[in-house]
């Protein structure tokens, strides 16, 4: 028992000032967690997990950066500052600030490749007073995010532990894994199209990979103009190791869900403009 005892003070000396109470057991998994904005993320979710590292994948126009707006916008308007590491510097300030995210309260970090963006995420989770700390790495090539160690996700994880801060990780793959306290991957769903035509002046369209269906009034005449009516996102939950501590409360009653409680899918819609007529 006494050797037992010195080498577990061995070990939390040699820890002591990078991992706090290394034998300390850590329930984690009820968790406060915070609405994403979208009220279909947060059903499916259960939120943003407060103390953890919320991983977000997905290709190219899967909803990523809109759900990335979202959740600063909600943060921001609870009067939080929050931070975004930018791995390519893509950010628009002005598409988030029509997104509702208040910019004097965001610290918006602007790198050039993946090396500046972990060492200012770094940087963040240590220093603390962040709401949310977001690390946009989807428009870095995938195959260099996979090369990062899976020992510096788990750093990050354990920084931002205990704290009331949510660590936002944004990439085209999933790699922080089990590392992370909540995975979603999104992907895009056919887009439908709104076109002018006669005599009503409106047709919608749908579109996929396959084909092009008319929805409706196949003997109007067509327009040239197409204009973008609006576009489904799939969401799916593929790793939580938390439970949201309180359930989050949705204006108007929860939205509809599919079969799988892991699945949810969102429409987003563009109200229909005053076209005109096809003469």
């Amino acid at each position: 028992m006494a050797s037992i005892n010195a080498l577990r003070a061995r070990v939390e000396s040699s820890l002591a000032g990078r991992i706090a109470a290394p034998f300390a057991y850590r329930d984690r998994r009820v968790v406060d967690t915070v609405s994403s904005g979208i009220r279909e993320i947060d059903q499916l979710a259960g939120g943003l997990p407060r103390g953890g590292l919320t991983e977000i994948c997905g290709p190219p126009c899967s909803g990523r950066t809109s759900l990335l707006l979202s959740a600063l916008a909600a943060r921001t308007a609870q009067a939080e500052v929050c931070a975004l590491v930018d791995g390519r510097d893509g950010f628009d300030p002005a598409a988030a600030e029509a997104a509702g995210v208040r910019l004097e309260q965001l610290l918006w970090v602007r790198c050039r490749d993946i090396e500046q963006s972990l060492r200012a995420t770094d940087l963040l989770v240590r220093g603390g007073g962040f709401g949310l700390i977001a690390v946009d790495l989807a428009d870095i090539d995938p195959k260099t995010v996979r090369g990062v160690t899976l020992n510096t996700w788990f750093r990050f994880r354990r920084a931002v532990e205990d704290t009331p801060a949510i660590l936002l990780l944004l990439e085209q793959e999933s790699n922080a894994k089990t590392c992370a306290s909540l995975v979603l991957r999104l992907e895009a769903e056919a887009a439908e199209w709104l076109t002018s035509c006669r005599p009503q002046g409106r047709r919608y369209i749908k579109h996929d990979s396959a084909d092009t269906v008319l929805l409706q009034h196949p003997e109007i005449e067509l327009s040239w103009t197409w204009l973008l009516g609006g576009f489904g996102v799939r969401a799916e939950k593929l790793h939580a190791r938390v439970q949201p501590a309180k359930e989050i409360v949705f204006a108007g009653g929860p939205p509809q869900t599919v079969d799988k409680p892991e699945i949810c899918k969102i429409r987003i819609e563009w109200s229909e403009p005053d076209l005109p007529k096809t003469g």
